[in-house]
């Protein structure tokens, strides 16, 4: 029996997904990280090699979990199907009635459903890949979607995490002016990549922006409280 085609998913759409998740990850853990340590120091040389640390750590980290979470999801479909190629020549009856079922929940009824049924069944590659898609609700991941997509992830990570750092460069500005600063940069790339994903897929451009924008200033206020505390508490 033929092994089932595996390509990647559209490229748009894995670039979208990871590119979403690299900077939003990104923009807001480090914008925690700056409002935090703004709270509780005022020695900015402080405040940038601490934020410099956790930016590159966070950019490596995620490159990393974006790496090995889809090599394990490319596992797992690689390890379904040599077990649905068992099922098929070992239970042909049983492997057949589940297709039955998925056909008769999309309303085929009578001679529809046997015919389209033969149709399936007749070709083993046809109904492997039926099953992994309407069964299982598996999508193949093609063996360099890893390395792309842990490409992908760690630079919009890096890019992300650069955003609200920006301000803290500026030796014009205190560290209230570049927190107030960070905050009005990150609120625009936040709107601007909800935006973006709006745009590019469905929804309206306003709702998505305004949610990504109040979910990153969410928890990045979470590191000004935490910051605040901790600074007022001496530790």
């Amino acid at each position: 029996m033929a092994s089932p085609r595996i390509e990647a998913p559209h490229p748009r759409r894995s670039f979208l997904s990871d590119f979403i998740l690299g900077s939003q990850d990104g923009l807001v853990n480090v914008l925690g990280i700056l409002l935090g340590l703004s709270a509780a120091h005022s020695d900015i040389r402080i405040i940038l090699i601490a934020t410099l640390a956790a930016l590159g750590a966070e950019s490596i980290s995620m490159g990393a979990v974006a790496y090995t979470s889809t090599l394990a999801r490319r596992r797992l479909y690689l390890s379904e199907v040599d077990r649905e190629k068992r099922e098929m020549l070992e239970l042909p009856e049983i492997e057949r009635e589940e297709v039955r079922d998925v056909l008769a929940g999309w309303g085929l009824t009578g001679a529809d459903l046997e015919d389209l049924l033969d149709r399936i069944c007749r070709y083993p590659r046809v109904m492997l890949e039926f099953m992994m898609a309407f069964e299982l609700r598996l999508a193949p991941v093609d063996e360099h979607e890893a390395r792309h997509s842990a490409a992908i992830v760690g630079a919009a990570t890096g890019v992300g995490s650069f955003v609200p750092l920006i301000p803290f460069l500026d030796p014009a500005l205190s560290v209230t002016q570049a927190a107030i600063t960070a905050v009005i940069l990150s609120g625009l790339a936040l709107f601007t990549i909800g935006w973006y994903e709006a745009r590019t897929t469905v929804g309206s451009v306003w709702a998505s922006g305004i949610r990504m924008l109040v979910i990153g200033l969410g928890a990045g206020f979470a590191g000004f409280l935490i910051g605040h505390f901790l600074g007022g508490t001496g530790i």
